[in-house]
């Protein structure tokens, strides 16, 4: 164990006193990033020299845990700055490359000579040290995108069925673009789940946006307004066009007994909000 460790100090020495020449010669190894050094450090705040410098010192000294911490940072960081994946993949194995070039340069001016098993020893080392940091750097940087995702999604989601209350009771739900069965299961969740939050009594689905429906979505509309119902709420189906009209007959569906109709939003609105102001 003492030996192992003053191995590793001779090691770290070495690069510590040689951390410009690492450098250099990493530089040259990397040939697709060193030119972009600059820039990534302007747009995240990534110093990739330095950065090399600690990965050796993490490795050589077998931090394990310092290695993963070190990679989820920077998976994190490569990751909500945007910046290419193969990029950092160019320049960890550069990082590779150049640690055993150094490696070999010890052996070879008898600074610090290995044997076979100490050789084999040091491979596993440095391989497994290198090999791991990749590994959660991937890991990290994926899971930061998945969330990114995610969030995004909820975001157009939230967007693509936007509720407006008009009154304390009456609300709108202008519906735009294609719906599909995906879009529609959205559309129901967040109906009735503000139906329920805001205690709508009167929610105007305005459908003059909507060119086309298949008839999935067709038949999910009605269920949503069969949900709408069973809550206390009820569905006025505004701006349906001709084209939807035929699907919808040609079904041999009716919204008579589960929503009113209006021609137009506006027609419905003038209605809902005089009825509002008698009350």
């Amino acid at each position: 164990m003492q030996n192992t460790m003053k191995l590793e100090k001779k090691y770290m020495d070495y690069f510590v006193n040689h951390r410009q020449e690492f450098q250099d010669k990493l530089l040259s190894e990397a040939i697709n990033v060193r030119d972009r050094i600059n820039d990534i450090l302007l747009v995240g705040n990534i110093d990739l020299l330095n950065n090399a410098h600690q990965l050796v010192m993490y490795v050589l000294s077998e931090q394990e845990e310092a290695v993963e911490e070190f990679a989820k940072v920077e998976g994190v960081s490569w990751a909500a700055h945007n910046l290419t994946l193969s990029f950092k993949l160019e320049w960890v194995q550069a990082i590779r490359r150049t640690l055993w070039f150094f490696l070999r340069k010890l052996d070879q001016e008898k600074i610090q000579p290995l044997d076979s098993d100490n050789f084999f020893e040091m491979e596993k080392k440095v391989n497994d040290g290198i090999d791991k940091f990749l590994n959660n750097l991937f890991l990290s940087y994926s899971a930061y995108k998945d969330k990114l995702i995610e969030s995004q999604r909820a975001l157009v989601e939230d967007l693509s069925v936007p509720i407006i209350p008009i009154t304390h009771k009456v609300c709108v739900l202008p519906l735009i673009g294609d719906i599909d069965i995906y879009r529609s299961n959205t559309i129901e969740e967040k109906v009735l789940m503000e139906i329920s939050r805001l205690r709508i009594h009167t929610l105007i689905m305005d459908l003059s946006g909507i060119a086309k429906m298949e008839t999935q979505v067709i038949n999910h509309l009605m269920k949503i307004t069969d949900g709408a119902n069973m809550m206390g709420c009820n569905s006025v189906i505004t701006g349906l066009r001709p084209e939807i009209v035929r699907s919808i007959t040609r079904l041999g569906l009716t919204f008579d007994k589960k929503a009113e109709t209006k021609a137009t939003l506006q027609q419905a609105l003038e209605d809902y909000l005089q009825v509002s102001s008698v009350r």
